[in-house]
């Protein structure tokens, strides 16, 4: 067990402090947390003119991936050059990871081919790298790559690695006969793969399937458990998501920074403040409180149930907020219409050294599309494309909203032509239909009705917009065919639900909804009401009239 201050003390009362020294305390940084110290550490190393080994490099580049600091890990590689070391097959998996974990998956690239024999390390290094930097295919080459030629057998790292890939293809056709594989040799079991597959089965909306693995696994960790609220989050249910956030802290589960983050932006979506309050507590109690990932969450929660005052006063009690926390600030200002306190989040940003993100630019688009500040968000979409980042299908959504709102429709149209998804995104053709429908604007509108139906004719929400856009310009024949097909198709508008946050429990309504298990009692209270309203409507006519007399 490593004692920092025993270990330090023993450290500096040695006279002759060797490489062996130096690599066992610098090691014991790292592995106890304390990677920055131990950074500094290998300076005072170089200092003390001790040639480090391939072990330091090791410890120095497994620090560097940590820290996420490509630019300390580069710089620690070319050190190894320079030093003219042979590096040795730890020192280069070392590199792997840490080229990356900082997303730099290129040079990654260039050092697995100077391995002459790489291991299961290597490999796993590599195939992860793809898959955590957004590139599911190049990991599915690697994994099929792996597989007809290593002699190693995949273990549950490699599996994990693969599944988390197959979100580039649909599930059936990797997912899910990885999911046979992992059976097969027996490690159905693993938390760490099932954490992976749970994962998986949420993005493809089989939220049955994830049920029933984290139903299968004996020894649930706090992973799984985390999974499985952002599982819910993500597909809309905020009320399982609330109860596996119970359900876990009742099986005395403690929770980490992940886990109270992912609970938090349910709150943030369902509104529900009293539970966001109480996760807030429960981050003080716990010490996750100063946790960049729980700041960050925490603003966001609080700006979007409308505490902006509570949003900003946690946001100014971080000493130095990462660019995940000054996200959170701006996409508050933006939610609130606050536009011109999101450009100057954006500006601070700049200024103090950071790199907008994706994200960054969404939450600023998203400010312009809510005040109408065109300029602005054209400003901001070039800059964006300026610096290298590519325009997700959100970044085209907000702007496509931004302009069609603003009568822009023709150059909403020509954005929505030129992006990569015209041709299959069903939901940007949505947006501009609805502004030609509030617009009346009935030459574009029916060449987007004509893209709309082409997509997909049997869309519910299309034909209710179809409906509408014939309606406003006066189609009424196309209005009569519209309907009339609804009516064939069956096709009905999803319903609209309520929910009310009452104590520690969220509860969910919809029309004609009979399924809650207190619905009597409410029917019953609800008529109560409804005679005391009626009652209370009869005294004022009698006051009325007794006025009046």
């Amino acid at each position: 067990m490593f004692r920092p201050q025993e270990s330090e003390k023993v450290f500096c009362s040695m006279q002759d402090k060797d490489s062996v020294a130096w690599n066992t305390i610098f090691f014991g940084y790292l592995e106890n947390g304390r990677t920055m110290e131990g950074l500094q550490l290998f300076d005072s190393m170089l200092t003390a003119r001790v040639n480090p080994t391939n072990f330091t490099y090791t410890t120095l580049l497994s620090a560097c991936s940590r820290l996420r600091d490509g630019l300390a890990g580069e710089a620690t590689h070319v050190k190894v050059i320079v030093s003219g070391i042979a590096p040795d097959l730890p020192l280069y998996n070392a590199l792997l990871d840490m080229y990356s974990s900082c997303g730099d998956n290129e040079a990654a690239l260039k050092v697995f081919g100077k391995i002459k024999k790489p291991d299961l390390g290597s490999w796993n290094s590599m195939i992860s790298g793809y898959a955590n930097n957004g590139d599911g295919e190049m990991a599915m080459t690697m994994f099929v790559q792996f597989r007809q030629s290593s002699l190693f057998t995949p273990d549950e790292y490699t599996f994990a690695a693969a599944i988390s890939a197959t979100r580039a293809y649909p599930a059936a056709d990797y997912g899910k006969p990885l999911h046979g594989q992992v059976e097969k040799v027996g490690l159905g079991q693993s938390v760490y793969i099932a954490s992976t597959l749970i994962s998986m089965y949420f993005y493809y909306g089989e939220v049955e399937s994830a049920q029933r693995i984290f139903i299968s696994i004996l020894e649930k960790d706090v992973v799984l458990w985390t999974e499985m609220i952002a599982g819910h989050c993500r597909n809309g249910n905020a009320e399982s998501s609330i109860r596996f956030f119970h359900g876990m802290l009742q099986e005395d589960h403690k929770v980490d920074e992940f886990t109270l983050s992912s609970a938090l932006s349910v709150c943030a979506e369902a509104a529900c403040m009293k539970q966001g309050e109480l996760i807030h507590s429960l981050a003080i109690k716990t010490g996750y409180i100063a946790e960049m990932t729980v700041c960050g969450s925490l603003v966001d929660m609080y700006a979007k149930i409308g505490n902006l005052a509570a949003a900003e006063l946690t946001f100014s009690c971080v000493t130095t907020p990462n660019l995940k926390c000054w996200n959170s600030i701006l996409g508050g200002y933006g939610y609130h219409g606050k536009a011109e306190d999101a450009f100057k989040v954006f500006n601070d940003i700049l200024q103090h050294g950071l790199k907008p993100d994706p994200v960054t630019f969404i939450s600023l688009l998203a400010a312009c599309s809510h005040c109408g500040l065109v300029n602005q968000g054209i400003f901001f979409w070039n800059y964006m494309k300026g610096i290298g980042l590519e325009p997700s299908l959100k970044h085209y959504s907000c702007m496509i909203t931004l302009l069609s709102r603003a009568g822009f429709l023709e150059e909403a149209e020509n954005v929505i032509m030129e992006s990569p998804f015209g041709d299959e995104c069903l939901q940007l053709w949505k947006i501009l239909l609805s502004s030609c429908v509030s617009k009346r604007n009935q030459s574009i509108g029916i060449r987007v009705a004509k893209q709309v139906l082409r997509m997909d004719a049997e869309d519910s929400a299309s034909n209710v917009l179809l409906s509408n856009f014939f309606a406003s310009t006066g189609r009424w024949g196309g209005v009569s065919d519209i309907r009339r097909k609804i009516r064939e198709l069956m096709l009905e508008k999803d319903p609209g639900l309520s929910w009310l946050e009452l104590i520690n429990d969220i509860h969910v309504f919809s029309c004609s909804d009979h399924s809650h298990p207190q619905y009597d009692e409410i029917r019953a209270e609800l008529s109560r009401l409804q005679g005391n309203l009626t009652q209370s409507e009869a005294t004022d006519q009698f006051m009325l009239d007794a006025v009046a007399v």
